[in-house]
């Protein structure tokens, strides 16, 4: 009984705690949205970093290039599996090609990739600015006339917004490939079969639609993370707390994102290609 007092005082103690996260929260998103305004500025007026770019562009794709190729092909080979089995029963095995190449193409290649770097390169991006952040070497290259949004911020957005359509194209033939070996050698379906369905499904509506996402994808991560590694503060802890919450603003972002694209570009008639 003695104990009870302080268990009910915690409560208030908890909920303040929780609101003032999610008050910080709010405030960092609403200054990676102002960022995200100043990189179409700064892309229009000012001229880009190119050494820079170019690292930040080995880091984001030949370095991802691995995980994101193995994901893809596994994806489109447990895709193949689970579709193929259903598709056999309802004699429709002739479309198991098709479904695979819009659903890569249109949500699962995308998505996934974006996913990979999030979570890779979002989390890197925020760490080291973090830490550039709380060291004081943000405010060094302020003194010396440079500005941060033009040095580091600007080079990453470019070489995400660049690399990630790549990976995606490239995650996409890898999952196709994963999904043709596995047609072919546990169903015994034919791979020209496979190959002309997906030829037939496919339009050139469904790859420009997922490079366009892939481009919005690799924007929003590397704004999100710029952005928290730009705020963050409270030292080493606080570089934790913000690689943490980056990549998971990042997440919320792509599937939030991704949600309003597919219904902008498949429900309505202003995309026609």
């Amino acid at each position: 009984m003695m104990g009870l007092p302080a268990y009910k005082e915690s409560f208030p103690l908890s909920a303040a705690f929780s609101s003032s996260s999610l008050t910080k929260w709010g405030q960092r998103l609403i200054a990676a949205i102002l960022l995200g305004g100043q990189v179409i500025v700064h892309l229009a007026t000012r001229p880009l970093h190119r050494r820079n770019t170019l690292e930040q562009m080995a880091a984001v794709g030949p370095e991802s290039l691995l995980i994101t190729l193995v994901t893809a092909s596994f994806v489109g080979m447990v895709f193949t599996i689970q579709v193929t089995r259903e598709f056999i029963n309802f004699g429709a095995s002739t479309a198991v090609g098709g479904v695979l190449a819009l659903t890569l193409a249109r949500e699962l290649a995308p998505v996934l990739t974006a996913v990979i770097i999030a979570g890779r390169v979002g989390s890197a991006f925020a760490a080291e600015i973090g830490t550039m952040q709380v060291t004081e070497q943000i405010d060094a290259l302020q003194l010396l006339k440079t500005d941060p949004v033009d040095y580091l911020v600007l080079p990453r957005v470019v070489a995400c917004a660049l690399m990630l359509p790549l990976l995606t194209i490239l995650s996409f033939i890898t999952g196709m490939t994963g999904g043709l070996l596995i047609s072919s050698t546990m169903f015994d379906i034919s791979q020209t079969v496979f190959l002309d369905s997906a030829r037939l499904f496919l339009g050139v509506r469904d790859l420009v639609t997922a490079v366009i996402k892939a481009l919005v994808f690799g924007s929003l991560i590397a704004i999100i993370g710029s952005s928290w590694g730009l705020t963050t503060t409270g030292g080493a802890k606080g570089v934790g707390q913000s690689t943490t919450t980056a990549v998971v603003t990042a997440l919320l972002a792509i599937f939030i994102s991704n949600f309003f694209l597919s219904w902008l570009m498949f429900q309505s008639s202003t995309l026609n290609f």
